[in-house]
This record gives structure tokens, C-alpha cells and sequence, in this order.
């Protein structure tokens, strides 16, 4: 999902402790992806209550906002809105990737390959409408502001970002930065030991910042450049010129200016790539969102993880616990700095 710039950048990596006092908009869909990948059985199976309804999402909103509250951050999530006609078939192809990776989940099982199983599993996540549905109300219960984007979530992210509302934008892909943000934060929501896609090894994954200007006059080119490289290589929103990495695309956007100096020097031509341009540069957000944190509504929390859901209602007590104690240290800390500085 999104463009992918490893190749071009070196992040600074960053403990969730460094983060304490800052507000940041997270990528809610990116998010919940990730959780309902990450959070599965040995087999790769997901979370599910005694209804056989998914509940990996709710286990890594409830846990995961409960440690980023604990570390001093204030965290928003953005929800997408409609995504763009371009995005379509993007949308459809992963479509078909879940139901192949489906597929072979299953047959995985079948033959006892355990490690086959969790890999494709991963690969199976999609974000229904139960899910989305649960993943607001319990952000909502939590007090947790939500923003509802007009369209890209990121997009929304960026913008709020940019404003100063909020300090970064939290998201897995780099979209972030050709939107706009200033800062963004990589792997806020899943630092810790994971397997490498694809292969039977692991690698510790941990928070990485980057800072866009900083990043960009490293690389030497303007925003609306890396754009242009990005469209080169592929986005969401097109398919991209074949052969074309980050790199190369790199070299040929310094070598040729923008994206119309490399289609003409090609021969090449990238459908619709001013519209796909505009995405990223020009696009309008809402406005209409309020950051701050609400009291927590225990009762309801309760009902829809453990009356709804099945969770264990002395461990969901306990994380509310926790968010609620971390709050007031929080507070407390606040004012004492406000005291010391006067």
C-alpha cells in the first residue's frame, strides 16, 4: 500500500518515549490493517469472539492506545472518506491478491504447513464494515478524537500536520510525505519482533522518523519532484512506467526536471498524471474535526468488548485503568511545567 521509498531514505530511529507530550494523526485504515495482519493464531487465523466475528482490530486499538497514552502521546485517527475513481483499480488488484493469498491460506492448513499458513493469512486482511464500525466506536468510547477525511486518510493527516494541529502524521507508507507533512512517524503502532514477509526470519522493527525537509534536500529535489518520481515508479492511483524504481526515478527526475522531461525522453506517457499530481498537492480537506481528548465512557467500552465481543472484562478494567492513571500523570506533568516556567 502506497508508494515505497526505503531505497531513498535512512529514518532516524526514535523510542516512543521520544514522542512523550507530542500529538500526532494516525492513518486509522493503515493502522487496523496492520493489526488485523499482525494479531493472528499460530495457523494464522484471527481473533474472533464465540460468534466467530474478528476481533484482532479491537485487541490492538485497545492495547496499543493504551501504551501510547502511557508514553505521553496524544494520538488522533484519521478514518478515510470516498477514495478517488483512480484508486480503483488499485483496490480492485488487492482485492484479488487477499483472495488468492485466501486461497492458499487454506491450503496451507490442509497440508499442515503451519508457517505457510501464518504467512498467507497476513495477506488476507480486509477492513469490512464491522470492523471499521467497532474500530470507531471503541476509539470513541476511549475518548480518542476520530477525523473523518474527505477522501485519503493520509491526505487528511498531512493536512492537519501541516496546519500545526497536530505535530505528525503516524502511518506505515510514505504517502505522508508526498501529501505534505512535515514530519512522519513509520511503525508507531507496531514496534516490536517480526517475521520477514515471505521468509522464515525476523527482524526487530522499530518507530522511524523522518523529517521532510530534511529528507528532500538530502535527495536534492522539491516535494512536487518527488511526486513526480513517484508517479514514475507507480502510486496508488497508477500503474507506473515498467523498470522504474525509486532510484532511477530519482536519476531521471534530477536529470530531466519533472515528469514531462522523462516521458519525452522515453517516449513514454503516464495516463492522467496531472490529475494524479493534484491528488497530492491540491487536494481540500475538512476542517471540521476537534482533537481533544474525551473521558473515557467505561460502560460502554465494556459493552462492546466484553458483553459484544467476548473479551475478559477484568483485563479491559485494566487497561482503562492504565489509560486513565497515565492521563492524570500526564496532566500533572503539564502543570508542573507550566509552573516551572513561570
Amino acid at each position: 500500500m502506497g508508494v515505497n521509498l526505503t531505497g531513498l531514505t535512512e529514518p532516524r530511529n526514535i523510542e516512543l518515549a521520544d514522542l512523550r507530550g507530542k500529538s500526532v494523526a494516525i492513518d486509522a485504515y493503515n493502522t487496523i490493517y496492520q493489526f488485523l495482519s499482525i494479531i493472528r493464531q499460530p495457523d494464522g487465523s484471527p481473533l474472533t469472539d464465540t460468534q466467530g466475528r474478528v476481533t484482532s482490530h479491537l485487541s490492538g486499538i485497545l492495547y496499543r492506545t493504551a501504551n501510547l497514552i502511557e508514553a505521553g502521546v496524544s494520538p488522533s485517527f484519521v478514518f478515510d472518506g470516498v477514495p478517488h475513481d483512480l484508486k480503483m483499480d488499485t483496490l480492485m488488484e488487492r482485492r484479488a491478491r487477499r483472495e488468492k493469498a485466501q486461497k492458499e491460506w487454506e491450503d496451507a492448513k490442509e497440508e499442515g504447513d503451519i508457517k505457510k499458513a501464518f504467512s498467507k493469512a497476513q495477506q488476507t486482511s480486509r477492513m469490512t464494515k464491522d470492523i471499521q464500525e467497532s474500530s470507531r466506536l471503541l476509539l470513541k468510547y476511549l475518548g480518542m478524537p476520530v477525523v473523518d477525511a474527505p477522501s485519503d486518510g493520509e491526505g487528511q493527516g498531512a493536512y492537519m500536520s501541516r496546519k500545526g494541529d497536530v505535530w505528525a502524521s503516524a502511518s506505515q507508507d510514505f504517502d505522508s510525505i508526498l501529501f505534505g507533512a512535515p514530519t512522519l512517524v513509520r511503525n508507531m503502532t507496531i514496534t516490536g519482533r517480526r517475521k520477514v514477509p515471505g521468509r522464515d526470519q525476523y527482524r526487530d522493527v522499530k518507530i522511524e522518523l523522518i523529517e521532510s525537509d530534511k529528507f528532500l534536500s538530502e535527495l536534492g529535489i522539491t516535494r512536487e519532484q518527488l511526486v513526480d518520481v513517484c508517479i514514475l515508479m507507480g502510486t496508488d492511483f497508477n500503474q507506473g512506467i515498467s523498470g522504474i524504481g525509486p532510484k532511477k526515478g530519482l536519476k531521471l527526475i534530477k536529470a530531466h526536471n519533472d515528469l514531462e522531461g522523462v516521458m519525452s525522453h522515453l517516449g513514454e506517457e503516464v495516463e492522467y498524471y496531472d490529475e494524479i499530481r493534484n491528488i497530492f498537492l491540491r487536494s481540500e480537506y475538512s476542517d471540521d474535526y476537534d482533537l481533544t481528548a474525551k473521558k473515557i465512557d467505561e460502560d460502554k467500552v465494556c459493552e462492546l468488548m466484553c458483553d459484544e465481543h467476548d473479551f475478559s472484562k477484568e483485563r479491559v478494567l485494566a487497561v482503562i485503568n492504565r489509560i486513565e492513571n497515565s492521563r492524570k500523570e500526564e496532566n500533572a506533568r503539564k502543570k508542573q511545567r507550566s509552573l516551572d516556567s513561570w
